[in-house]
């Protein structure tokens, strides 16, 4: 009931939390430094890239969104434009983590069930690093999905906003977001995964990781923020390169 009752408490504040905020200036020592707002959108429209599957290169991470209850509720609770993150690892296959827990599928499949898919690229992946993302993914296909994880993400990524008022300096934010995560998800490892967090246990166990943060902690909304020329919420130790939109239907760009 304490949990419930902070989480009812925390919700107005935190819909009126708006977006990170950092402050940056260009190289000459005379610019003065503007405000930068988190970037919510994912529409194509301006500057958008059109791509196929043949664009696609092993390892780079897929962002999506449906139109069913699910995927519009996490976006509701995060603010953000997507749901779901998988990770390709060629051939065509991607590697998820769903309700029937870990699995690969074909693209193809990704691609007619979700509505908008967009692709994100970290610069740095060689093959000696796909070798031990496919090596995580072997070995954790077929093991179940992190629900409690999933479940507890509900309430934190309402509280969590409050660690993200306007003008909160990035540091501050960061320990913010990490110390309520750790009071309300816990510490420790975990050997289940949500789709967020298989994306980025296995950059990590791939040498690359994303961030030091927790990846329980952490939604597709916060891989989509790590993209290049926006403000990330927790530090970020890679930019992801925009691929391009493998798919996108105005219906679901709200």
């Amino acid at each position: 009931m304490p949990s419930r009752r902070r989480f009812l408490a925390a919700a107005p504040l935190a819909l009126l939390a708006g977006c990170a905020t950092r402050f940056y200036a260009d190289d000459k020592p005379e610019t003065t430094p503007r405000l930068q707002m988190q970037n919510p959108g994912l529409s194509p429209a301006n500057g958008g890239l059109a791509i196929d599957v043949q664009a696609l290169q092993p390892g780079d991470i897929l962002l999506s969104s449906a139109n069913g209850m699910t995927s519009v509720g996490i976006r509701m609770l995060t603010l953000s434009p997507v749901s779901h993150a998988s990770l390709y690892v060629g051939e065509g296959q991607v590697a998820e983590a769903v309700g029937e827990g870990i699995r690969r599928r074909g693209i193809a499949a990704l691609l007619a069930e979700e509505s908008t898919v967009v692709a994100f690229r970290h610069p740095g992946v060689r093959e000696e690093n796909m070798e031990k993302m496919r090596a995580f993914v072997a070995e954790t296909v077929g093991t179940r999905y992190n629900l409690v994880g999933v479940m507890l993400q509900a309430p934190f990524s309402i509280e969590r906003r409050l660690c993200e008022l306007p003008l909160t300096p990035s540091l501050v934010r960061e320990f913010c977001v990490q110390g309520m995560g750790a009071v309300q998800l816990g510490l420790g490892r975990s050997d289940r995964f949500f789709c967020s967090q298989f994306v980025l246990e296995a950059y990590r166990r791939a040498g690359l990781p994303l961030t030091e943060t927790d990846p329980r902690f952490l939604s597709p909304a916060d891989l989509l923020h790590m993209r290049e020329g926006d403000v990330p919420s927790v530090r970020s130790l890679q930019t992801l390169l925009y691929v391009g939109h493998l798919k996108f239907e105005l219906a679901s760009a709200g």
